[in-house]
């Protein structure tokens, strides 16, 4: 392994700046220690990384975006986090040889899954902000991995208080636009001129009066997620007591089952995110062969861009963490249908969304997930279980191009790990070239392999026979 460090060609002196993190930033700040929001984005290519280009594509980026060269600061005595933005970017690629990978790979070696799913599985378990409070620790890292001779891994590793998906979807774009203009000998300097300070939190931007709540009103809300804490269910735990690590499963359909899932879901009024939260309710319920009518009573969140509806309205490549969680329960008996529960739940959604509950329970949720750290007994068999399943308002929505073909991107894969607090699977969900690519995030070995890969089959088999039913 070997290390390559950025060099500004032409520095200039000037101070750090700084800013204290906003509320939604600081549960992710308390969250990722813990193993729980750790960004990875990793791409397979069919050709050599040239670290050359990637540095001067990364070291644009880093001016751009000073979010991206900011090291994350604790004060102890004031329990606050702050980012640090130092005037010049610093990033130290990191780049494994042939020898160094096989010897990770062997490591996680499993008989199911390519050398390309065990690195990103490695990634998600890299946590560079476990135990690290007594000095300023980067927020962005970068690594390259040489599976064989033909196929290579770039890695991208960022702290989710600084990169939602959004945030990654436009940073690897960008990435690759700059990278393929380097290829060209094109500078694009004007558009990426450097800046200094790091935009402000979600809660700043937030419209005037659209998380208003009356104090008795979020009294009563904080009680009522508390309690049905304790009514929730959840798919059993394998193992609660040992050391946990984020695993990842994929979750896909060909273009014809996935055209007639999104016809469903169109003709229904609802988003997709309603049809994969509802496969996963059905399959978690019928994964514990209970009495017919038996209800079950589990969680769901749904996380959305909140960009577009902000003050200003923010756009696609404003790097930061811009999404807001609604949290919804929802009761199954076994006897609903898939179109019928997906109506339920997004209904659910859309109408927690109309009434701003994604704005006025914000501060609530962060508070309950930062109570669930400091208190693991809290939650069932002390495992941060939060909820059963998140999902995604909206797909990501990528079509490979000639700069995919230029650059030998074969696949990517874009999560953030949930072992910490959070939900038993959390759903990231991409429309590649018309087909549903989901990669589903689990914590193990809380939940098993084996167990996962049932779940998800049974989701499949439910979504497919879905579109089949009028009903």
């Amino acid at each position: 392994m070997f290390h390559s460090q950025i060099q500004d060609p032409n520095p200039q002196a000037s101070e750090p700046t700084s800013r204290l993190v906003g509320g939604t930033e600081y549960s992710w700040c308390r969250a990722v220690p813990t193993g729980t929001g750790i960004t990875v984005l990793a791409l397979l290519l069919s050709k050599p990384p040239d670290i050359s280009l990637l540095q001067n594509a990364l070291h644009k980026l880093q001016n751009y975006h000073p979010i991206l060269r900011s090291k994350l600061h604790y004060d102890s005595p004031s329990n606050t986090f702050s980012f640090i933005t130092p005037p010049l970017p610093h990033l130290q690629i990191s780049a494994f040889d042939l020898s160094s990978t096989s010897q990770i790979i062997h490591d996680h070696d499993r008989d199911d899954v390519t050398p390309f799913h065990l690195i990103l599985e490695h990634e998600l378990n890299q946590n560079a902000w476990q135990n690290d409070n007594t000095c300023d620790t980067d927020v962005f890292f970068v690594r390259t991995y040489a599976l064989n001779d033909t196929r290579w891994v770039v890695v991208f590793r960022l702290h989710t208080s600084v990169c939602d998906r959004a945030s990654a979807v436009s940073l690897l774009k960008e990435m690759l636009k700059l990278i393929g203009d380097e290829r060209e000998g094109e500078g694009i300097e004007v558009e990426y001129e450097r800046k200094s300070e790091v935009s402000l939190g979600i809660e700043d931007f937030i419209p005037s009066g659209k998380a208003n709540k009356p104090f008795w009103a979020r009294g009563v809300d904080m009680l009522g997620y508390s309690l049905n804490s304790f009514r929730l269910s959840n798919i059993d735990f394998v193992d609660a007591s040992s050391i946990r690590g984020s695993k990842v499963a994929r979750l896909r359909l060909d273009s014809a089952e996935t055209q007639r899932i999104l016809e469903g879901c169109k003709s229904r009024g609802i988003k997709l995110c309603g049809a994969l939260a509802a496969a996963g309710l059905i399959a978690a319920r019928s994964s514990k062969c209970l009495p017919e009518h038996q209800r079950e009573r589990y969680a769901v969140v749904t996380l959305t861009d909140c960009r577009s509806i902000l003050d200003p309205v923010l756009s696609s490549n404003h790097l930061g963490f811009y999404h807001s969680a609604v949290l919804n329960t929802h009761d199954t008996d076994g006897t609903e249908t898939l179109w019928e529960l997906a109506t339920r739940t997004y209904t659910a959604f859309a109408n927690a969304k109309n009434s701003n509950k994604h704005f006025t329970d914000m501060s609530d949720l962060n508070f309950l997930m930062c109570k669930a750290i400091e208190n693991p007994g809290l939650t069932p068999s002390s495992s941060l279980r939060t909820a059963f399943i998140s999902v995604f308002e909206d797909p990501v929505i990528d079509e490979s191009n000639g700069l995919h073909q230029e650059i030998g991107v074969e696949d990517y894969i874009g999560c953030s790990s949930v072992h910490g607090v959070g939900p038993s699977i959390a759903i990231f969900d991409t429309l590649r070239d018309g087909q549903l690519d989901c990669a589903c995030v689990y914590p193990s070995p809380l939940h098993s392999e084996e167990q996962m890969h049932q779940l998800l089959d049974e989701m499949k088999r439910i979504l497919v026979d879905g579109c089949n039913s009028e009903s």
